[in-house]
């Protein structure tokens, strides 16, 4: 590609768009955040800067949990009676105050807001795809043809790190194979941890292939170093030239790390920016490197200590699961992470707290691909794919009930069945809690139809909140204090507020689904899992799904407070940004 060509897609045209959606979503996040509070003036709505000279105008549909659909078509910048360019960058130094960026903070999230804006440029500049043509495709061009990233979060292609060219190799969206560096990292220093049957020799051979880890070994060997002495390490491309070369320097130099040179797999990147799925052999697992690039409030390191008890916690999982009858009969699998490796630097130890990126540089774990799972005429799609609608507004789940045949409110108990009673009866019967957002659920498809849901990403991103649980010692980890009245909003905020409340009103706005036949439907299905296991009514007493009014958690609220360590992984809910609170949308279909 020429010079030129890097940032072809930074026209003006692109541009223009790319800041109108982007304030179309700062306006209502902020909005039912209640940073920003829109006043009505006839059939618009009017937000103020901080200073009230300039104002921005647009016409909203407000739905169920205070949600706001903003018309990007009908948003307009105004001062002094005239109508100025959409800026975004310009809207958030107007409204610094309000949003709470101080000093510090404002600069970086200006960064991360232009590397959103440069992303979205790009993913216009693609070729057109619609909804239901991209239904139809195959899961990976499903990942990597997402849009929008995480519903939440404003700024949330944040990606501080990458350049132009390592973004056109390293984004999701420019779906381009990578080829791993592996590294050989002396065992007096690196640990491999793994799940039950799993042999270090072995996994790497069947990961690697014979010959690859063959000719990894001549090289040690051909400089006087025994292979035996070293564990593989698999290294992002992007963290061995900026990070590694120059952080681990020290280690290169003293042959505790060797470099050993590319795979011979190729792999495509993942939502989740750090992972990446072997497109040579789908059915192999999927690699999870440390990449020191922030986005979306976090260093996306990956810690050593961490790595050590991950494949123990995953096999812990999954006996959980396959003992239990309610979870077993919904189809609920996970991914497991099988193994892991990672590489202690004593000094940066010596020099740093746990929670420091510098302990997150060099680690790796390997994750079950769920393609060996597929039975006959099934298919693959991560669930952020729901969310998504094409360049003519229309959605992916519009088109995969369309594909189905049923109407939407069958379509919708499939769909529930398979990712929310696994939800709720993990919480109820195990104070056990998911971070289960679209890029962390894989759904199972059948003509359109959800069959069954697998969760991923487990090891770092589940919580168990009963202080009294009867856990193994190496998967104490995962316990945590959780507040009472908190715990369910495990449920209300990650799945009805960050995720349901956007399902719900796209395909309200479609016209495919009414919101009250939505929430309705969901009342239903939590209905339907309450009678199911009847022994567990007490703790639905305590804990009341249909309580008329739950705590609004803020997500960009943790952005804006502090974008380089959002939350403290070790304490989740002690950084909790609760603002008033917001009427629960099923409370008003309770049964007596």
């Amino acid at each position: 590609m020429t010079l030129a060509g890097t940032v072809a897609h930074l026209s003006p045209e692109h541009w223009e768009r790319a800041n109108r959606l982007l304030l179309r979503k700062a306006l209502a996040e902020f909005a039912h955040e209640r940073l920003i509070a829109p006043e009505r003036d006839g059939d618009h709505y009017v937000v103020r800067s901080d200073d009230g000279r300039i104002h921005y105008r647009f016409t909203a549909v407000r739905r169920a949990l205070d949600h706001w659909q903003v018309d990007p078509e009908s948003l307009s910048r105004h001062r002094d009676g005239t109508e100025l360019p959409l800026n975004a960058l310009d809207f958030f130094i107007e409204l610094r105050q309000s949003l709470g960026l101080g000093d510090e903070i404002l600069p970086v999230y200006l960064e991360e807001i232009s590397s959103t804006l440069a992303s979205t440029c790009y993913k216009l500049a693609k070729p057109r795809v619609t909804s239901a043509e991209l239904a139809r495709r195959g899961f990976q061009e499903i990942e990597t043809g997402m849009t929008e990233g995480h519903p939440c979060f404003v700024a949330n292609n944040g990606r501080l790190g990458f350049g132009i060219q390592e973004y056109l190799s390293y984004a999701p969206e420019a779906a381009r194979p990578v080829r791993l560096v592996w590294l050989a990292a002396h065992r007096s220093r690196a640990a491999f941890s793994a799940g039950a049957g799993i042999e270090y020799r072995a996994f790497v051979r069947e990961e690697l292939g014979e010959a690859t880890v063959e000719r990894f070994e001549k090289q040690l060997r051909a400089q006087g170093l025994d292979p035996a002495d070293y564990l593989l390490v698999p290294v992002h491309p992007w963290q061995w030239q900026n990070k590694i070369t120059v952080t681990f320097a020290a280690e290169i130099a003293r042959r505790h790390l060797v470099l050993l040179g590319e795979s011979e797999d190729e792999y495509l990147a993942q939502q989740s920016i750090r992972t990446f799925f072997n497109t040579s052999r789908p059915e192999k697992h999927y690699v999870k490197t440390a990449l020191s690039v922030l986005n979306m409030g976090f260093m996306r390191g990956l810690s050593a200590a961490y790595m050590e008890a991950t494949p123990a916690i995953n096999d812990w999982l999954a006996r959980l699961i396959d003992n239990d009858p309610v979870l077993r009969s919904t189809g609920l699998t996970i991914l497991r992470e099988r193994a892991a490796v990672g590489y202690r630097h004593l000094e940066y130890e010596a020099a740093t707290d746990r929670t420091s990126p510098y302990r997150k540089m060099l680690a790796a774990l390997w994750r079950e691909s769920p393609v060996p799972s597929l039975r006959g005429g099934e298919s693959l799609a991560t669930m952020a794919c729901l969310l998504h609608a094409d360049h003519e507004g229309a959605s992916f789940a519009g088109a995969l009930i369309e594909r189905s045949g049923l109407t939407p409110v069958q379509w919708l108990r499939h769909y529930l069945r398979a990712y929310l009673t696994p939800l709720l009866h993990s919480f109820y019967a195990y104070d056990l809690a998911f971070m289960p957002h679209g890029e962390n659920v894989i759904l199972i498809l059948e003509n359109g139809v959800v069959r069954r849901a697998i969760f991923k990403d487990i090891a770092e991103e589940i919580v168990v909140m009963d202080p009294d649980a009867v856990l193994p010692p190496e998967v104490q980890r995962i316990r945590m204090e959780v507040p009472e009245d908190k715990k369910l909003l495990s449920v209300f905020t990650d799945v009805f507020d960050c995720f349901f409340r956007f399902l719900a009103a796209q395909l309200a706005a479609e016209g495919v689904l009414e919101e009250d036949d939505f929430w309705r439907t969901v009342a239903e299905a939590v209905r339907a899992y309450q009678e199911s296991v009847p022994e567990l009514a007490e703790r639905f007493r305590q804990y009341d799904l249909f309580a008329p009014e739950f705590a609004l958690s803020c997500l960009n609220r943790l952005q804006l407070r502090n974008n380089r360590q959002m939350v403290d992984l070790t304490d989740p809910s002690g950084a909790l940004q609760l603002v008033g609170t917001l009427e629960n949308p099923i409370a008003r279909f309770r049964q007596s």
